[in-house]
């Protein structure tokens, strides 16, 4: 059978995941006061953060409508999709309804999505799970059974190094966010499991911050020689080179690949954040 994977824009990918899984990704939107980017191939995310660094207004987002998945949706026969979690966007919805929409509109069709609970990194280990279970020849309800599974195993977390977002957007006092600045304080934040993130710990410093995110793993996983650790950053490739050379001399995990942030993550994790998935 054909199978077709597709995912919203906030699965972030590099060349060589791109080439390996094909997955057909639908664009959302960012809107910075009178400005929009669509998060495509096109977009360049260095431009991005100089817009966001240099705007007192807060990126908001936008997730695709369901006529853009509909698009995506008709030049395949089996169709697994992998959103954004449903807690962070209406993302999961739009999929839905494009759906339900198709099955209208050309009668029944196998496609199932998938609520990734996650963003990211996280989205892109989803669908690398899909990926190896079309390849091992396991018929649509097993790989349905066995990506959920996955899902719910799976831990998110991430370190943010500029809090500029968060003041902007309300969700942090700006006084409280001048003296967290002043004083170097790294949030380390943590998916609940139930697709909501929070935070988990402030920690003073970056150093400090990229240690204690290596003794986490440690802390909410196991089987370590079973996974694959996505680290996906923000404009910080040598931070995430030497964060996985860190975790290297702790964990055997059974892979470890590094993407950088497309436009959608680099909204939420901003300049020097560093999104982890296991």
């Amino acid at each position: 059978m054909k199978y077709k994977i597709i995912a919203d824009s906030c699965c972030d990918l590099n060349e060589k995941l791109k080439k390996r899984l094909n997955i057909g990704l639908v664009p959302l939107n960012i809107h910075i006061g009178s400005k929009s980017y669509k998060d495509d191939e096109k977009l360049d995310t260095k431009m991005l953060l100089h817009h966001m660094g240099n705007s007192t207004e807060s990126p908001k987002t936008a997730s695709p409508s369901p006529n853009n998945f509909m698009e995506a949706y008709k030049n395949s026969d089996n169709i697994f999709v992998v959103t954004l979690s449903s807690k962070l966007s209406g993302t999961y919805n739009s999929a839905m309804m494009a759906k339900e929409m198709l099955k209208e509109e050309i009668g029944n069709k196998f496609i199932h999505v998938f609520d990734s609970l996650s963003a990211s990194i996280g989205e892109t280990l989803v669908g690398m799970k899909i990926s190896e279970l079309i390849n091992k020849g396991c018929d649509n309800l097993s790989i349905i059974d066995k990506t959920n599974a996955y899902i719910k195993e799976m831990k998110t977390l991430f370190v943010l190094d500029s809090l500029d977002n968060l003041v902007k957007a309300g969700r942090l006092n700006a006084l409280k966010g001048k003296i967290a600045s002043m004083f170097s304080i790294k949030p380390i934040m943590s998916d609940n499991g139930e697709g909501e993130i929070s935070v988990l710990e402030k920690v003073r410093g970056s150093k400090k911050a990229l240690r204690r995110l290596v003794d986490l793993i440690g802390e909410h996983g196991e089987r370590f020689e079973e996974k694959i650790l996505g680290i996906a950053h923000c404009n910080c490739l040598e931070k995430a080179l030497q964060f996985r050379e860190e975790v290297r001399k702790k964990y055997k995990f059974k892979d470890i690949i590094i993407v950088e942030t497309a436009g959608i993550s680099t909204v939420y994790a901003n300049d020097g954040g560093l999104i982890i998935a296991f």
